[in-house]
């Protein structure tokens, strides 16, 4: 997990091109280049006040940084709020390794910190990368500040049945079965079925946000990599369920020193609510946010609940002051 990298290590950080991700109302957007790795950076505020204390939002499996987008505008006049496209999603291209693994995310994610020169951080993380984040705090305590986990991808045996056509995305020859079975899906289509899985309450997204939603499936699943990122990323969910000893998430999850908070969903079809008491006992400085009509990403489905709990930490810790 350590890196040699410096600051000095960027070789770039320039604006994306207008043909490039369009950042809403207070964010900037930007390309950061790194040796064999280049990630799209989503920030707020946007040339904001110095002095806030950093944060970084980690997304999870098939998604991006803009499922932040609605937190951080609700948290912005407390934290100078970084969200990355994490290798292979949203607008970053594939790692030139083509390491997917949750090992390959986080040392994407140190490597960023590391080169920026932003640690410690408030890190943030959803599912996947919920996981990431888990193993960036237990093996990097350095760079984190606190720590807020958001339905974390941490192994769950037996899976709920609904998460199970997402986990069979790792296992090889599904995904070419599903591209076939799928190939003649309108972005619509595509787009209810996903916010069904994720959402606890779909219905409720409007009109503008599922047009939105829509329009950014159909540009990602054109990608050349698209599914490639999807399974291969898929595939490391799998793996971490086959990790013992020192390896399993589990076990890193114990060593995690940052005050943490866990926010799980009733209606959760992915990471099921029952594993809300594992992750507190296990974390050692936890605590829960408990929101009985959220799915997967609560981040987007409730902000203003998740904000007001990540407000409530960093009093307690005083976190966000220096």
């Amino acid at each position: 997990m350590s890196s040699t990298e410096s600051p000095s290590a960027v070789l770039a950080a320039v604006p994306v091109p207008p043909s490039g991700p369009r950042a809403g109302q207070g964010e900037a957007v930007r390309e950061v280049k790194l040796p064999g790795l280049t990630l799209n950076v989503r920030s707020r505020p946007a040339g904001g006040p110095d002095g806030l204390a950093p944060a970084m939002f980690v997304h999870g499996l098939g998604g991006s940084s803009t499922n932040w987008s609605a937190l951080m505008s609700r948290l912005d006049d407390r934290l100078a709020c970084e969200a990355l496209d994490l290798p292979g999603f949203g607008y970053s291209p594939p790692p030139d390794d083509g390491n997917y693994s949750f090992a390959g995310h986080a040392r994407a994610v140190v490597r960023l910190l590391e080169a920026g020169g932003r640690g410690p951080v408030h890190l943030f993380g959803n599912s996947l990368g919920g996981a990431v984040a888990t193993k960036v705090a237990a093996a990097r305590p350095d760079l984190v500040r606190t720590l807020t986990l958001i339905s974390p991808a941490l192994p769950e045996l037996p899976p709920q049945r609904s998460a199970l056509p997402t986990g069979l995305l790792g296992v090889p020859g599904i995904p070419a079965l599903l591209i076939r079975a799928t190939k003649d899906w309108a972005p619509e289509r595509r787009t209810r079925e996903l916010l069904a899985l994720c959402y606890g309450e779909p219905d409720r997204v409007g009109e503008d946000a599922f047009t939105e939603h829509a329009s950014e499936y159909e540009r990602r699943v054109e990608l050349p990599y698209f599914w490639d990122a999807l399974s291969r990323s898929a595939r490391g969910v799998l793996d971490a369920y086959t990790l013992g000893g020192q390896h399993s998430l589990w076990r890193q999850a114990e060593r995690v020193l940052a005050p943490t908070l866990l926010v799980y969903g009733g209606r959760d079809k992915l990471v099921s609510f029952r594993m809300a008491a594992r992750a507190g006992r296990t974390f050692r400085d936890s605590r829960l946010l408990a929101l009985p009509n959220s799915g997967h990403v609560a981040m987007m489905e409730h902000p203003d609940l998740v904000a007001r709990a990540v407000r409530e930490l960093l009093d307690e810790t005083d976190g966000s002051r220096k």
